[in-house]
């Protein structure tokens, strides 16, 4: 008999065309010049260079990306004031996660290129995952499926507040 698990927001992960050449823009730069509120595309920084915005399709909660407001792919390609920024915010992010979430690990990292694991590879992101002993369990060798215990807005919302109380 086949199970059904219910995970409301990955419908638009699943019905989405799938295209095989480039956008001419990455997902993050159309989502910064939407023009869209923050709580509404879960940005939950801005930095002068940079924003944090949440996964839309998470490892676990909380798992945050880092991104230069300009779309570059490669680091190289960063200027030193972005580089700086960059990992100024990625380290302020940890910080946000261990007081919010208190995980058990975290692991930060970059996918530099498509084949290296870059799903959006135009545009560098750094991923910064909170991680719990058994938050992996069987249902990701046997169905397939991960389960995520918070939604979306409610984690940005958690995320932001915990952001702006660290910062002052």
């Amino acid at each position: 008999m086949l199970e059904r698990l219910w995970n409301g927001w990955r419908a638009q992960y699943v019905q989405r065309e799938t295209k095989h050449e480039p956008t001419p823009e990455s997902v993050f730069t159309q989502i910064l010049k939407s023009g869209l509120p923050d709580d509404e595309t879960h940005i939950v920084h801005r930095g002068p260079l940079c924003f944090v915005i949440l996964n839309a399709f998470p490892y676990s909660p909380g798992h945050l990306l880092v991104l230069p407001d300009r779309e570059v792919g490669d680091r190289e390609l960063l200027t030193a004031a972005e580089t700086e920024e960059i990992w100024a915010t990625v380290t302020m992010g940890v910080r946000v996660l261990k007081d919010e979430y208190s995980p058990q690990g975290i692991n930060v990292g970059i996918n530099l290129g498509q084949v290296a694991g870059g799903s959006i590879a135009q545009h560098l992101h750094v991923h910064i995952v909170p991680r719990w002993g058994g938050n992996t369990n069987f249902m990701v060798s046997v169905a397939s499926t991960k389960i995520l215990p918070e939604a979306l807005d409610i984690t940005s919302h958690r995320i932001r507040k915990a952001w702006l109380r660290l910062q002052s």
